[in-house]
Order: C-alpha cells, then sequence, then structure tokens
C-alpha cells in the first residue's frame, strides 16, 4: 500500500455541506503515516466543528488569519512552509474561485498563496454549479498550473440533484495524495499510451466506433506522470478529463492512431496500449451522406491493423502492455491474445458487469503474463493504476529496464 510516513499535510476544510466528512479525511491520511494540521474557512465552521478536527487530527485546528499568538511567528508563513501537500477538501466554489484569482483574504487562501507545496483540490458543490462555464474555466487554469483536481463524484446530492459534485470518498483523497510519493518507480523512462476509442467513418455524419469513456487510460496517464515518467498520449474518442502534465496527440480514426504510434515509438520505455481500437471499418468511406432512401442492405468492412501487435513486432520494441475488454472467459480470451500478440502483458475486464467497465470510475481486472494471473479486485480507476503499476509491472520493469524501487 502507498504510505503517506513522515509527509505533512494541512488539510484545507472550506464552506459546503460536505465538510462533515473533514474528520474521516483527517484519520484517513493519519491512517498512511501523514501528520496533518487543519485550517477551517468560516465558511466551513458552519459544518463541523474545529473540536472535533483537533480530535482527529490531534493539532491546534486554524482558522483566523488575524489571530496575534499565531501571527508573532508568521503562522500562516509558518503553515505554508511546513506543509509538503496542502489538500482542500471539501474545496468550495467560492474558494477554488480564490485559488485560481490569487485571492488572500483569509488564512487558508493566504497559506495557498505563499506555499511552494503541491496543491491538491477536492471540489464539492451542487452539480449545475460544478458543470458551469467558470467553474470549468477555473478548474482549467489551476490544472494548467500544477494543481491536483481530485474529481467528485456523481450520484444525488444534498439539494436533491443528481450529477457530478459529490466529494470525492475520503479514503480515496487520502489515497491520491499517497499516489504523489511513489514518483520513483518511471524517473527518466518514457511511456507512450493509447486512450479511448477510435471512429470509422461510413460517410461525413456516419460512423462506426467503440464505446469507450478513456477514463482507464486516462488514469494511467496520470499514474505514470506522478510516478515520473515522461508521458506521450494517442487519444481518440474519450468523455473524461485530459491529463494535462502530459503530451497529449489527438486522432479520429484508426489509422490515425496506428500513424500516430509508430511515429512516437522510437526510444520509448513502456507502451501501454489501453485504447478500445476498432477492429473494422467500412471498406469504403462515401463522400455524401447516404441518404435514408437508399437501398443499403449491408457495409462492406475491411480489418484495420493491429496497433499492439505490430510494436510487438518491432526489433527494439519496449515494455508492451495491452487491453482486453471480454464478456466471457475472460483468462481464455486474454491469454490467447497474450500469446498471439506476443506482449508482455495483458490486463483484462469484464464489460458485461455494469458495476465496473465501460464509462464507469471503478474497475475489476486480472493481469496476466506467460508466468501467472493475479486478480485486482474492484477499485477506483485513479486507485488501481498506481497500484497496477507498483505492484504488478514493477518486477516486469525490474528485469527489462533495470528500474529501482525506494
Amino acid at each position: 500500500m502507498n504510505t503517506l510516513d513522515n509527509k505533512r499535510i494541512v488539510l484545507g476544510v472550506s464552506g459546503s455541506i460536505a465538510a462533515y466528512k473533514a474528520p474521516d479525511i483527517v484519520r484517513r491520511l493519519i491512517d498512511l503515516g501523514a501528520d496533518v494540521r487543519v485550517i477551517i474557512t468560516e465558511g466551513g465552521r458552519e459544518f463541523v466543528s474545529e473540536l472535533s478536527l483537533q480530535t482527529v487530527s490531534k493539532n491546534k485546528v486554524h482558522n483566523n488569519l488575524w489571530d496575534k499568538d499565531a501571527e508573532l511567528a508568521m503562522g500562516h508563513i509558518e503553515l505554508a512552509k511546513w506543509a509538503d501537500v496542502i489538500i482542500i477538501a471539501p474545496a468550495s466554489a467560492n474558494t477554488i474561485a480564490k485559488i485560481c484569482h490569487g485571492k488572500a483574504d483569509d488564512l487558508l487562501s493566504t497559506v495557498i498563496l505563499a506555499t511552494k507545496a503541491i496543491i491538491m483540490i477536492a471540489p464539492s458543490m451542487n452539480q449545475q454549479m460544478y458543470a458551469s462555464k467558470a467553474m470549468n474555466e477555473n478548474l482549467r487554469i489551476l490544472e494548467a498550473r500544477g494543481v491536483v483536481n481530485i474529481e467528485p463524484g456523481s450520484g444525488e446530492q444534498a439539494c436533491g440533484d443528481i450529477g457530478e459534485g459529490r466529494l470525492a470518498e475520503p479514503i480515496e483523497i487520502a489515497h491520491q495524495a499517497a499516489n504523489l510519493f511513489i514518483n520513483n518507480l518511471l524517473i527518466g523512462k518514457k511511456v507512450l499510451i493509447t486512450i479511448g476509442g477510435t471512429i470509422e467513418a461510413i460517410d461525413p455524419v456516419r460512423f462506426i466506433s467503440n464505446n469507450s469513456s478513456g477514463k482507464m487510460g486516462m488514469a494511467l496517464a496520470n499514474a505514470c506522470v506522478n510516478s515520473g515518467a515522461k508521458v506521450t498520449m494517442i487519444i481518440g474518442s474519450i468523455s473524461t478529463q485530459i491529463e494535462k502534465r502530459a503530451k497529449a496527440i489527438f486522432v479520429t480514426s484508426a489509422d490515425d492512431m496506428y500513424e500516430a504510434v509508430m511515429d512516437n515509438i522510437e526510444n520509448q520505455d513502456l507502451f501501454i496500449s489501453c485504447a478500445a481500437v476498432a477492429d473494422f471499418k467500412p471498406a469504403k468511406v462515401s463522400q455524401n451522406k447516404i441518404k435514408n432512401n437508399t437501398n443499403l442492405e449491408s457495409i462492406i468492412l475491411s480489418k484495420n491493423k493491429d496497433i499492439l501487435e505490430s510494436v510487438c513486432k518491432l526489433n527494439s520494441k519496449p515494455i508492451c502492455i495491452g487491453f482486453a475488454a471480454e464478456t466471457e472467459n475472460l483468462i481464455a480470451n486474454a491469454t490467447e491474445k497474450l500469446i498471439n500478440k506476443k506482449c508482455d502483458a495483458i490486463v483484462v475486464n469484464d464489460v458485461s458487469n455494469r458495476e465496473f467497465g465501460l464509462n464507469s470510475n471503478n474497475n475489476e481486472v486480472h493481469f496476466i503474463t506467460s508466468k501467472k494471473t493475479e486478480k485486482i479486485n474492484k477499485n477506483s480507476k485513479k486507485m488501481l493504476n498506481p497500484k497496477l503499476l507498483k505492484t504488478r509491472l514493477n518486477k516486469m520493469l525490474l528485469k527489462k529496464i533495470n528500474f529501482t524501487m525506494k
């Protein structure tokens, strides 16, 4: 398990109804070894007591920029220098806007402006607020500055609305903080990863595609970046936020993705084929829209190039990890794919299960090599992928390209 041993974390609690979860977040961080100090805003105090946060953290809770005793020692500067990580959870829309625009009108926003620590935000707000153009722009600006966004969950909210905006679970917040410190695995290494589905045109309007959100691939890219790698993403059709710290190359069709992979595969240490590439494409693409009164009984398909197999056949190939989405005979089908394509490992999941897989934030996979098969139980994709890197790929990496784990 990832740990936060000897890591110093400031938890900022802002004005959201989800602030009642803050003591649990503190407990989860401490369970992983962190020393936690809490800053609470005036809005946060409306939802959770300082006493409960002090009891769990075993440290004084800070809330007043004008605390004379604390400011004798420049308390806000002390906290800013002390922290390895500052996590704002929950992060209200107002607090996110303050951070984005550099305001410093309370203790939390002042500490954030004065720190060199890693900053993480866990948004929590009404789904309409989270979907607003202003919020999307603020998050885009913060992510471009290197602020880590712990994406909210989706579901029923306190106001009765249903949608994105629910605070991520406390255990996920703690593990995402821990993931920041596994970054010795891929330092100095190059990773190429394909993400999302491809679109194969029938005519200018219609197309064939595979169902893919890109969430698994993007979470893997995030884990690789956090592990110190220089990551290049070949991105098809997705419905998830992009990892801003990696190089992104956007493509449409399987042919486009093949060309992009081959153009960028040289000198890569690890190739992760996570995209849902269409196996077939229309043999002939109509230049004009096919009218609905056309007597079209069938579409002739031709096979697309196999990107993973092509990379595995290269003379100086990188470590090659493939993904398989199956609905039956998972292990047998994935093992056959491993043998036929001659890749180093296959990660297979059951997409017929609605609890995880396609378009879900969760997944459950089997990691298959020529020697053994290991199951990684259901987990969020963001938490699963660092585990996949650190535990399953570690031995393979050590053996093939002399990585060192600390």
